[in-house]
């Protein structure tokens, strides 16, 4: 597996394989909205969130969206903020726009775990994107009663507008039309998640992509993906790119992730920050 980390030689070799690739799949992790800006802690967490981390002691959104709130007026109240400020507000950084202007016109399409709507903002086709854990800016029942998602960005705008000492109005906490109960984010958390239309129109495009391009010069990208669900993004793609002897696989990151031997061949790895190696390509 070629290794580089130097950002003139990361920029020039993702270059080389956009140009070269007939088709481009996309996989994209939350390493890739990290780079964007959209960062759970530190100063951007204090700016909006120093009053709950005064009452309840934690120190990043990502555990504010497990804490056992007593009351929901309380648990919304902290939603809306993170909704606001992860779904409808811009990433700080580019990064999303600069990645669009290198593959707008070529054959691309995207699987993201990330649930930020950043690829659709950027200007990426919707009908080329399938977000499989969910979207801040939908709405689920929490039992779940259908398989039906609903559009939160007028309720959560009402929740922040209105909230007073880290609790909502309890008139404006959201619940299910069909069947009353509690309504809960479109978050995979667990067997409950709720895959509605969209979604599943969304995964037989990506599954006809894939079907289209089994063979020829096939960019498998992988950005900023983990391991906390790799079986999604990082293991599909090994084995999509073992699969099809043409195809290549980059894989940048900050964290170095070994490839299976049968790939190592036609995979490169760039140690880098995924804005900086975009920005320059």
């Amino acid at each position: 597996m070629t290794s580089i980390g130097n950002c003139s030689a990361d920029a020039r070799r993702l270059k080389e394989e956009l140009e070269a690739a007939d088709a481009v799949v996309i996989g994209a992790g939350a390493g890739l909205s990290t780079s964007a800006g959209f960062v759970y802690d530190g100063v951007r967490f204090k700016k909006s969130f120093s009053d709950f981390e005064a009452k309840y002691g934690f120190h990043d959104m990502y555990t504010g969206g497990f804490y056992p709130f007593e009351t929901p007026e309380e648990r919304w109240a902290f939603w809306s903020r993170s909704i606001w400020i992860n779904r409808y507000t811009d990433a700080p950084k580019p990064v999303y726009n600069n990645l669009f202007a290198l593959v707008k016109d070529k054959d691309y399409f995207v699987l993201t775990t990330n649930v930020d709507h950043c690829f659709q903002k950027a200007g990426f086709d919707k009908r080329r994107l399938f977000y499989t854990q969910g979207d801040y800016g939908l709405f689920q029942c929490t039992q779940p009663c259908c398989q039906e998602t609903f559009d939160n960005e007028s309720a959560v705008l009402s929740m922040l507008e209105q909230q007073e000492n880290m609790r909502i109005p309890t008139e404006l906490v959201p619940h299910c039309p069909h069947c009353g109960k509690p309504l809960t984010m479109n978050l995979r958390s667990d067997n409950k998640f709720v895959q509605d239309e969209g979604w599943n129109k969304a995964a037989k495009r990506y599954e006809d992509f894939l079907g289209s391009h089994q063979a020829g010069r096939v960019l498998y990208l992988e950005l900023g993906v983990g391991y906390n669900t790799p079986g999604i993004i990082k293991f599909s793609f090994w084995r999509l790119t073992a699969e099809n002897p043409d195809a290549r696989l980059v894989n940048i990151n900050t964290q170095f992730a070994p490839v299976p031997d049968g790939i190592a061949e036609r995979s490169v790895f760039i140690n880098s920050d995924i804005g900086e190696a975009v920005a320059h390509s």
